[in-house]
């Protein structure tokens, strides 16, 4: 080995831990904390700054202001960032590239029209009820919500209804799944900040919103027994639309030219075929012995990365080649799923410095210790911490990433089980689904795509998802029960 490197390597080994040129007290600490938050919250919502820039310079302000030696700030910086990136990039990336290929192909609209008619025209806020719990899974929100439209807008007109009578159950249900089930951006990075298990917050997550798909339908039920004002923009979008384009693809490029979208069977077993994958490795791991050979078999299989590499390939198979799809096109289509991922690959990125800062400095540590002497459980500040942020700065992802850097020390050294944490992670999750209002990005593509004004969006999708996001804590406090985190 070259000795200049052999002596670089052998240095970066004996560095010795990052640490405070000065050891500040508990109560200074938690100020410098709660003003970072602060200072996050008025650059995001006063000043409209980008949440990545805002996350970035205020962990450098809270590093310097919690006495950091300067020369080492950036590198608390790299290593943030490397920690994060290194656990949740790559399946925020594949996840996109699923969800994308599925939404492109016209899978979604296959969806609606299968549960549809399986149900019938009367059940059609059933039907999309359940197409969404399915297609939230490896779909973003927003996407979700503006790929199914024509669907909506469809049922709409034939019905002679508000669009936000079909549209608010199956909206409710699938931020839901966002904020909790992986592959969604917000849950992997908090789960990558806690070192958690991807495999036991996918059962566990997919357990507990089952239950909310049916509380969604029936709030909105309730919800919709008013009539609200349909916004004029909106009303003759729906009187273009009509029972044809339930199987309209609705997009340019290859699914436009498809003769008939996909069979529902072969969606479902897209969208089911990484979950089961990743589900069958983590019971493996659990019943096997570390020291088996069946043991490394099971846990690379359930490797959430390998998991969604598969479905993404048999995504390729099954809709590019079959479809006669060019491959040109399926690279254009692989292509057009990165970018709009990349703003929120930044912000779990800032949100992983944020976290490393706080650990560093100590401000973590001293959460901890005074959270433990208020004597309320992990899994309820952990709920409330993010719930407050998402009701003040609107991203869900933000709310997590945050919340778990925040936490951090106090999971890391409170001797939780993995699957204590994993309940932790998922209840922070719920937080981040109540309380979406004007300060959240999908309360405007909610209200802008079903024509509510925002004022009938607050009193419906406000609402609605506060009382999910509390139906989902108190249903995660009950698993929390279950893997006996009442003993700590």
């Amino acid at each position: 080995m070259n000795p200049l490197v052999n002596s670089l390597m052998v240095r970066a080994a004996d560095a010795p831990a990052i640490k405070p040129a000065v050891e500040l007290g508990t109560p200074l600490l938690l100020t410098i904390a709660a003003a970072g938050i602060a200072l996050l919250l008025v650059l995001i919502i006063r000043f409209k700054i980008q949440a990545f820039v805002a996350l970035l310079a205020v962990s450098i302000l809270v590093a310097v202001a919690a006495q950091i030696p300067l020369k080492d700030i950036f590198t608390v910086v790299t290593n943030g960032v490397g920690s994060t990136m290194g656990k949740v990039a790559l399946l925020i990336a594949l996840g996109a590239i699923l969800g994308r290929m599925i939404e492109v192909s016209g899978g979604v609209q296959s969806l609606a029209t299968h549960f549809t008619e399986k149900l019938g025209a009367k059940r059609v806020a059933v039907a999309l009820t359940a197409v969404g719990f399915l297609v939230a899974i490896p779909v973003f929100f927003e996407v979700g919500v503006i790929v199914l439209v024509p669907i909506v807008y469809a049922f709409a007109k034939i019905a002679k209804v508000h669009p936000v009578k079909f549209g608010l159950p199956m909206a409710g249900i699938m931020l839901s799944i966002h904020v909790a089930v992986p592959p969604h951006p917000g849950i992997v990075a908090g789960a990558g900040v806690f070192g958690a298990d991807i495999g036991l917050i996918t059962m566990i997550s997919l357990i507990i919103c089952v239950p909310l798909g049916f509380l969604s339908y029936w709030v909105a039920s309730i919800m919709n027994r008013k009539d609200y004002e349909l916004l004029p923009g909106v009303k003759a979008q729906v009187e273009e639309f009509g029972s044809d384009s339930l199987v309209r693809i609705g997009h340019d490029g290859p699914g436009a030219r498809a003769i008939a979208p996909p069979r529902p069977g072969l969606i479902m077993f897209l969208i089911a075929a990484p979950i089961v994958q990743i589900l069958l490795g983590t019971v493996g791991t659990l019943t096997i012995a570390k020291d088996n050979y069946w043991y490394g078999v099971a846990s690379f299989i359930g490797n959430p990365f390998f998991a969604l590499l598969v479905a993404v390939a048999l995504s390729f198979f099954l809709l590019a080649v079959r479809r006669n799809w060019s491959l040109k096109e399926t690279g254009e289509i692989f292509e057009g799923a990165l970018p709009p991922i990349a703003s929120i690959l930044m912000v779990v990125a800032a949100g992983g410095v944020f976290g490393e800062v706080l650990r560093t400095s100590g401000i973590g540590a001293a959460l901890s210790h005074t959270l433990d002497s208020l004597g309320l459980p992990v899994i309820v500040l952990g709920f409330i911490i993010s719930l407050a942020l998402r009701a003040a700065q609107g991203s869900a992802t933000v709310a997590i990433v945050t919340t778990t850097g925040l936490l951090t020390s106090a999971v890391m050294e409170g001797g939780y089980t993995p699957a204590q944490i994993a309940v932790i992670v998922i209840a922070i999750g719920f937080g981040a689904l109540g309380l979406s209002h004007v300060t959240d990005a999908g309360f405007w593509t909610v209200i802008r795509y079903y024509g509510l004004t925002v004022s009938d969006g607050l009193k419906t999708w406000t609402v609605l998802t506060t009382i999910l996001g509390l139906a989902g804590f108190v249903l995660t406090y009950v698993a929390w029960i279950l893997v006996g985190g009442l003993g700590h």
